[in-house]
């Protein structure tokens, strides 16, 4: 067995009880392992960060969990947040957790998968994410917004709707493709800078 092509941690930007989003996640986790590239679900349940005092770089006494997700982040190809809306806008856990980190995200892409329980399908949320990326000079690339999560994928992340494999692949297709790009051009400039 050859080893991953790329490395892609997935995101779960949600902490609360009974949350729908983990399903999605999984999806995409097992999409991304599909096609050969490693994934591991930095779930934010699990990872447990403290409200942000201060940046990653700024300190000498990292809460637990936090030295693991920087890693994760910068040692990948790209990276896939999914995340539900609430009240219009971006978790506060998940937002929190993006606030603790500065240079892991520069210039990675970032595909953003959206979640909600209606028809709507988060897409406030990926907005505010949007923005919030770019200001972290990342590069928000790529883009799936799923409305009515409960009927739309299964507890171990199988969709139940054809719709969302075909837009899982045009969602790899560019994904991949930035991730190439954009790690030749970070590798070429730290050649540069030897």
């Amino acid at each position: 067995m050859t080893a991953p092509d790329h490395c892609m941690p997935v995101i779960v930007g949600s902490v609360r009880r009974g949350r729908l989003s983990i399903r999605v996640a999984r999806f995409m986790r097992n999409k991304l392992r599909e096609a050969g590239i490693d994934a591991p679900l930095l779930d934010l349940a699990e990872i447990g960060l403290p409200v942000m005092e201060e940046r990653l770089h700024m300190r000498d006494d990292p809460p637990p969990g936090l030295a693991r997700f920087a890693k994760a982040i910068a040692e990948s190809d790209g990276v896939v947040v999914v995340s539900p809306e609430y009240h219009g806008s971006i978790p506060g856990v998940l937002k929190n957790a993006l606030d603790y980190l500065r240079s892991e995200w520069d210039r990675k892409p970032v595909g953003i998968v959206t979640v909600s329980g209606g028809g709507f399908g988060g897409v406030q949320v990926h907005n505010h994410l949007q923005l919030l990326f770019l200001r972290l000079n990342a590069v928000p690339v790529a883009a799936i917004a799923v409305s009515n999560v409960a009927t739309s994928f299964d507890e171990d992340g199988v969709a139940q709707q054809e719709r969302y494999e075909a837009g899982f692949a045009r969602f790899l297709g560019t994904l991949t493709w930035y991730a190439r790009a954009l790690g030749a051009a970070r590798a070429a400039d730290a050649a540069r800078n030897e």
